[in-house]
């Protein structure tokens, strides 16, 4: 599949969903700015989404339309992450796109980087890599790897037994065809936390996808992040891992359903018994960690490599002891 280009046509459109950004949003759109030069401003499209004209965020945001190309969006009605960033998808104007929320940033050498992915593979449905835990002041917790070994694309089979124990997937990391994205109905906006592992998996549908081994993100932790204060529901936080897992480990083989099913089941009920932690409720740790030596040697060997519970839980450790929570 070939990339249609035109002179003004951008090669890669950024969507940002704000909701009070004031304290990030400049960091996040300077890690943009800082990377495409002035007289390739064109190439990258940045799509702010906001609900309130007014907004602190929106007017830091505007402060950058001399260094970017820039389009600040206002929409009363559209008050979660994913219809701001539904919205942003379809106005945008590239035929590749990525979101950055508000919190997170690129690295040095992130749009380099995507513009090789796409020459590489511009028909892939989806591209991802890895991506860094930082605090809230922006210094490292921490890697956030991929449980894939080399570059290249991943088949569907291999993708799915991978992502549905555990979405792995950093959300500013990965860069997706729009098309793609429009086929699959882009993100369910009844999941206010599991949409974004829900359009990883539905875009492996739509074609291939590709893993690269630069890290090129940046994904912060802090107290009031959704991935922080959106698990303290623990019950509905629970329901939509569920939602998600059903609906798509269908797709797998039969055998290879047997396989998984055990390690999604137990990750799941790892994931809520550590939101109840983090609420201060540790009575469910003790039954997950047995769930966890009931799989055996092999079955927990490919837990923690899909899981990536370590360097999860280890980042999240660290900022609490850093103050960063």
């Amino acid at each position: 599949m070939d990339v249609t280009i035109s002179e003004d046509k951008p090669v890669l459109s950024v969507i940002m969903p704000v909701h009070h950004g004031e304290r990030f949003i400049s960091h996040a759109l300077a890690s943009v700015a800082d990377q495409v030069p002035l007289s390739e401003r064109k190439t990258v499209e940045v799509l702010v989404i906001e609900m309130a004209d007014d907004s602190p965020s929106l007017e830091i945001a505007r402060t950058f339309s001399d260094r970017m190309r820039l389009r600040v969006i206002v929409r009363p009605d559209l008050r979660m992450w994913h219809a701001k960033t539904n919205l942003g998808v379809l106005e945008a104007t590239a035929d590749h796109v990525c979101w950055l929320h508000q919190d997170d940033f690129w690295l040095p050498g992130r749009f380099n980087a995507v513009r090789k992915w796409i020459a590489e593979a511009p028909g892939a449905a989806l591209h991802i890599a890895p991506s860094c835990f930082v605090d809230a002041k922006g210094a490292s917790l921490g890697p956030w790897h991929c449980p894939f070994d080399a570059s290249g694309p991943v088949p569907r089979e291999k993708f799915l037994r991978h992502l549905l124990v555990q979405n792995f997937v950093a959300a500013p990391a990965p860069v997706f065809r729009k098309d793609a994205w429009l086929a699959c109905g882009g993100l369910d906006e009844t999941l206010w936390y599991t949409a974004d592992w829900d359009i990883w998996l539905k875009l492996a549908g739509q074609g291939e996808a590709y893993f690269h081994e630069q890290t090129s993100t940046a994904f912060r932790v802090h107290g009031s992040s959704l991935t922080v204060s959106g698990s303290r529901d623990v019950d509905d936080f629970t329901s939509q891992l569920r939602i998600v897992l059903e609906r798509h480990i269908a797709a797998l083989s039969e055998n290879a359903r047997k396989t998984i099913g055990p390690l999604a089941e137990t990750s799941v009920r790892i994931n809520a018994a550590l939101a109840r932690a983090g609420m201060g409720d540790m009575s469910q740790l003790p039954g997950s960690l047995r769930a966890m030596i009931s799989l055996g040697p092999l079955g927990l060997s490919k837990l923690l490599r899909d899981s990536r519970l370590v360097e999860r839980v280890g980042a999240r450790v660290r900022a609490k002891l850093r103050g960063s929570m």
